[in-house]
């Protein structure tokens, strides 16, 4: 394992202001699902501890000029709900040529502004068109917050520990959807319910003022601006004096720039007096590396190098979501009211808080035991506990169906959870991880669209086909064993690997 000196308060101070970002994308995907009732003006009040919130929060904190609700229809608010996913879509697609082209800093900002413009719009929204945008605009923030921030997070932590720093972007995800879950918990009452959405804005801001401190990536300074040796003081600086990072260094493909003592001194001095130390540098110290010339979105699909990379990360995205889990996150409330004698927001909530705690409790395990490890043992687990479950759901066995459901969210986080995120940065080289990401992230928005719409059509027609209910739990389970067979033949281990020649085995040509 990495000695503990990589692994500096400023790694750790830059890691938790770039997932803020992912946390959003929780937050946002989950902000709806507790008050529903409430802002469509169905209810009231969903909250049973109303009156206790409504001493931490006084009506003095409401305005009369603000709507307490927003009359719709059914499909209006599902419009509502999935526009947050066509904004991700886009917001995934755009963001990998763009943080190839211009770094990941620049990006991240963007991301906090329109996380902040579009929990501004939702939280003031009076209509459906008005929410509509809102949710659009934190859709883009998100989208492409789950591209750009789990690659910055692979450039800048040690290379033995990114599968676990990798592993906080799911982490960061969870965090989000606990954390809006229980304020609608608390605030799915009145017009309560727009204090979720101004929490938004809070953190929005808090992200945006952090990325002041974020430096840029120095795997993409080195690759898009060949500054090699301004990227090796920025990476020195973020691993701490006494990390080695000259094989990291190396990688980039641009030479090590190391300086010797008196060229660091030098350089420590005045970064700027390259052209009269030259004397003393190596040629491939002094000069300015040519950069690197970035691949496209469709170019990483007709580069036979790349290829290969492209069908391996968008089958384990479309795993992700086909092995079942949005049908337990987005209809555990429909699917579980008559298991446990609970309020359905609240069992919402403990699916989240084991969601959460098994993400980090199994965040070391894809550098120990490796990321294809834990990709097949959380399929092959999920479709195990989908054959439990449908078995369980048929024969009115409550408490089993009850386990197979805590089992089922389980085995997602260790590793169909994070590993898919990891991995699509570690299948290419730098030339093609903002494309290869985009890829990714269009993937797995696409598959989530897939499962969100299709689960309650075909659950309903299954239902009534055979009769009683859980019969799709056993496509599920046929789903796992499919992708288990996918990721034994197409995907690749990449961990310990030094870099994307290193995973695929070929050999880099050296004259």
């Amino acid at each position: 394992m990495t000695a503990l000196h990589e692994v500096t308060p400023f790694l750790v101070v830059l890691i938790f202001i770039a997932t803020l970002g992912p946390l959003q994308f929780g937050f946002h995907l989950a902000e709806l699902n507790a008050p529903e009732d409430v802002i469509t003006c169905q209810k009231k009040s969903i909250s049973a501890l109303q009156q206790l919130a409504a001493l931490v929060i006084t009506k003095s904190g409401s305005s009369d000029d603000v709507a307490d609700c927003i009359p719709m229809s059914r499909s209006e608010f599902a419009a509502i709900s999935a526009i947050f996913t066509v904004g991700g879509l886009l917001g995934a697609l755009t963001s990998g040529p763009f943080t190839s082209a211009r770094g990941r800093r620049l990006p991240m900002q963007l991301t906090a502004a329109f996380y902040l413009l579009g929990s501004i719009v939702e939280t003031s929204a009076g209509s459906v068109l008005s929410m509509i945008i809102g949710r659009f605009l934190t859709g883009v923030g998100a989208g492409a917050s789950t591209v750009i921030v789990p690659l910055y997070i692979s450039e800048v932590a040690p290379p033995t520990q990114r599968g676990f720093f990798g592993a906080f972007t799911q982490i960061s995800i969870n965090v989000g959807i606990l954390f809006t879950q229980t304020l609608g918990f608390f605030l799915s009452y009145g017009s309560a319910w727009r204090w979720i959405m101004a929490t938004g804005i809070i953190v929005a801001l808090a992200q945006f003022l952090g990325l002041v401190l974020l430096p840029e990536s120095p795997a993409w300074t080195a690759s898009a601006k060949g500054d090699v040796a301004h990227a090796r003081r920025v990476l020195q600086r973020i691993r701490g004096r006494a990390s080695n990072i000259d094989e990291e260094v190396e990688s980039w493909g641009q030479g090590s720039s190391k300086p010797t003592s008196e060229e660091e001194a030098l350089l420590v001095r005045d970064e700027s007096t390259s052209a009269d130390a030259s004397g003393l540098l190596s040629p491939s110290a002094s000069a300015q590396h040519s950069p690197r010339v970035h691949l496209g979105f469709l170019q990483v699909l007709r580069d036979p190098i790349t290829r290969p990379a492209i069908i391996a990360v968008v089958g384990i995205m479309f795993a992700q979501q086909l092995c079942g889990i949005n049908s337990i996150i987005m209809y555990s409330v429909s699917l579980l009211k008559d298991l446990l004698p609970i309020s359905s927001a609240l069992l919402t909530i403990i699916i989240s808080i084991i969601n959460l705690g098994v993400t980090m409790a199994a965040s070391p395990l894809p550098d120990r035991f490796g990321r294809k490890t834990c990709l097949l043992a959380s399929i092959i687990g999920q479709g195990t506990s989908s054959l439990a479950l449908a078995l369980a759901i048929r024969f009115d066995v409550k408490i089993l169906s009850a386990i197979a459901v805590l089992f089922f969210v389980a085995f997602f986080a260790v590793g169909l959870g994070p590993v898919p995120f990891i991995m699509a940065s570690e299948l290419v080289g730098p030339e093609a991880v903002g494309a290869t990401q985009s890829w990714a992230l269009g993937a797995s928005y696409v598959a989530t669209f897939l499962v969100a719409y299709l689960f309650p059509i075909v659950n309903a027609a299954l239902n009534n086909a055979f009769g009683g209910a859980g019969w799709v739990y056993f496509i599920f389970a046929a789903f796992a064993l499919l992708w288990a067979a996918f990721v034994s033949g197409r995907v690749p281990e990449t961990r310990g690997r030094k870099d994307a020649d290193e995973v695929w085995g070929r050999t880099r040509r050296v004259d």
